[in-house]
């Protein structure tokens, strides 16, 4: 059934159709209170790349010294592709690269590019199992992986609770040179910039207006739920219990130290598809955050005969940065896990709640309704980019139906098999212009409006968390001005758009 609109139509309604990541800066500057002094002197013992070498806001000289210790300590060691080799990484096509920070305080950041020319379908690398961090290796036993992660600890905690572990062994660490690498990149993607959950709080003010940022908050929640849970996995995996019998993970590690290190997990863990539920998550060295994500990419990490493999999906020449698929998100999980925000992201999209009020005499037979149109009585509409005018259309339907007052008009919209009751002008005018209002005070939420979004991107100078932020947000209200443009577009269609519009006590809700 749908609910149309009519101008011939008296005013009545009718019936109607329808995580969790990043690099691994496990140990950034916090404050440690006596309890965990000894954890911090072994915290030390961590790569020279960490933030403890670096000397916040110190004069530039020894930023430098800092940073050329950190380099000496890097050639000392090797690099992280001759361990991998020495552990039984085949030859490859593929070679670790550097590009300057944005921040002249930190290492360069790392990336993978091709070592010589590349065609579609190429094999750029296959590491195998055994370089690869799962669930499975971490606890020792898929059962109890199984166990963990359906109940109160997520994948990326494990994960993190493994690596923050195995980081306290230092050198003597298996994993040394791969943490090494992760704690260089300090919780950053290829653009520099950290995922928001690392943020202050006045840097998460850059997102006021958009719902981004109270996902973030929500996200920072649940975190923190996780790290509660911690004592819990470290008695219930025995592979943990027994190697760290002492180190209850709550004491051993404050929940910021925790906090960072899960974020990093966040944007480099690989979905992997078509394996076991403990090999699903996979931290696998020559992938993210060396890797570069991309939208419009199709090329995947994949699990393929005792390794993992990335096909490549496009030429690259010697030195092209290597990129791979991030799968279907939006620009705000984008920031979020990777903190990065991607221009072309045809995947782009924002969210329209709409809600049948609890209060009205018609309730139920407006939610039985919408039930059997494939809808709810608390509805999530997704306005992808470029489909603006479609989610629009697609709202409709919903909203006119919460202007239905009367019963036996309502009767008529439940036994109605197709569009026979259509809307009238004032009626349908009430419907758009509740939905034109709704566009207008969220893009009123926004401090600043999209020409001034224009200036402040095209200053070279500006903080690289705010360009990603301006950039999130200036995405956002294009979208949404679509949307009130397409909603106008539709009142300025009705026969006479002048219309005062019917009362309706009894509306839909907006968020």
């Amino acid at each position: 059934m749908d609910l149309v609109y009519s101008p011939m139509a008296k005013c009545i309604s009718a019936p109607f159709p329808s995580f969790t990541h990043r690099p691994l800066a496990l140990f950034s500057r916090v404050s440690i209170s006596p309890k965990y002094a000894n954890a911090r002197r072994l915290w030390k013992m961590c790569s020279a790349s960490s933030s403890d070498t670096l000397v916040d806001n110190g004069p530039v000289k020894e930023v430098r010294k800092s940073l050329e210790v950190a380099s000496k300590k890097e050639d000392e060691y090797g690099d992280l592709k001759s361990w991998m080799h020495e552990n039984g990484l085949p030859p490859c096509k593929v070679v670790i690269k550097d590009r300057p920070s944005h921040d002249a305080k930190h290492l360069p950041i790392h990336y993978v590019a091709a070592s010589e020319d590349l065609q579609a379908g190429d094999i750029a690398f296959a590491v195998p199992d055994s370089l690869v961090v799962t669930l499975e290796r971490v606890l020792g036993n898929e059962t109890i992986a199984e166990l963990l992660t359906t109940n109160k600890l997520s994948e990326l905690a494990c994960l993190a609770l493994y690596l923050m572990y195995e980081k306290k062994q230092g050198k003597k660490s298996f994993w040394y040179p791969y943490i090494r690498e992760l704690d260089r990149q300090r919780a950053r993607g290829q653009l520099s910039v950290e995922s928001p959950l690392l943020w202050s709080d006045a840097e998460l003010d850059y997102l006021t207006g958009s719902p981004t940022k109270a996902e973030v908050l929500e996200r920072a929640e649940g975190i923190k739920r996780e790290y509660n849970e911690l004592d819990t996995v470290w008695f219930m995996a025995g592979s943990l219990f027994q190697q760290y019998p002492y180190d209850i993970p709550t004491e051993a590690f404050p929940f910021e130290i925790f906090k960072q290190a899960f974020v990093a997990v966040q944007s480099c863990v690989v979905h992997l598809q078509k394996v076991s539920l403990a090999r699903r998550f996979a931290l696998v060295p020559l992938g993210p955050p060396l890797l570069s994500y991309c939208s419009n990419c199709k090329a995947m990490l994949a699990a393929v005969n005792g390794a993992v493999q990335l096909v490549v999906d496009r030429s690259y020449s010697a030195g092209d940065p290597i990129v791979v698929w991030c799968g279907p998100q939006p620009n705000s999980k984008l920031l979020i896990n990777y903190g990065f925000v991607d221009e072309e992201n045809s995947y782009d999209r924002l969210m329209v709640e709409a809600a049948l009020n609890t209060e009205d005499p018609q309730y139920q037979d407006k939610r039985l309704a919408a039930q059997r149109n494939g809808k709810l009585s608390v509805q999530a509409f997704q306005v992808c980019v470029g489909k603006e005018r479609e989610a629009v259309l697609e709202m409709l339907p919903y909203l006119r139906l919460g202007y239905v007052s009367d019963p036996s008009e309502m009767q008529t919209v439940l036994s109605s098999q197709g569009p026979i009751c259509p809307m009238s002008p004032c009626m349908e005018r009430a419907v758009l212009d509740q939905l034109s209002d709704y566009f207008r005070a969220r893009l009123a939420c926004y401090p600043t409006t999209l020409s001034e979004d224009e200036a402040l991107l095209s200053d070279a100078d500006l903080d690289p968390k705010k360009r990603v932020a301006t950039q999130l947000v200036r995405l956002e209200k294009k979208i949404l001005n679509a949307c009130l443009e397409t909603t106008v577009n539709f009142i300025n269609q009705l026969p006479d758009h002048s219309v005062s519009p019917c009362p309706a006590p009894f509306a839909p809700t907006l968020k």
